[in-house]
């Protein structure tokens, strides 16, 4: 099995930052694309950002510019780094990767519980 655990949530006041971790564990051959998605109340789930195994990022418009994702390979981690919050990024932030647990299988999509952040004064 392969876990996903995310970590660095909390409240900030707006114009703060906060930088998210994600650590994947267990029988793991390769990570491919890995991502954050958002999910506010009431709200559906969002995607934020991606990034692949080779380093190309893709954000959404309402983070761009102010959030920043990025992987460390070597120790199967995913982070996000958020600047400038504003209210309206308050949501439960999900870790999501693209594993391929042995080499020549067919790799599945893996979510982590959620870390909840709170932009507020």
């Amino acid at each position: 099995q392969v876990q996903l655990v995310e970590s660095g949530g909390g409240l900030v006041q707006p114009g703060g930052s906060l930088r998210l971790s994600c650590a994947a564990s267990g029988i793991i051959f390769k990570i491919y694309t890995m991502a954050w998605y958002r999910q506010a109340p009431g709200k559906q789930r969002e995607l934020v950002a991606v990034i692949t195994s080779e380093g190309s990022t893709y954000y959404a418009d309402s983070v761009k510019g102010r959030f920043t994702i990025s992987r460390d390979n070597a120790k199967n981690t995913l982070y996000l780094q958020m600047n400038s919050l504003k209210p309206e990024d308050t949501a439960v932030y999900y870790c999501n990767a693209e594993v391929q647990r042995v080499n020549g299988t067919v790799p599945y999509d893996y979510w982590g519980q959620g870390t909840q952040v709170t932009v507020s004064s």
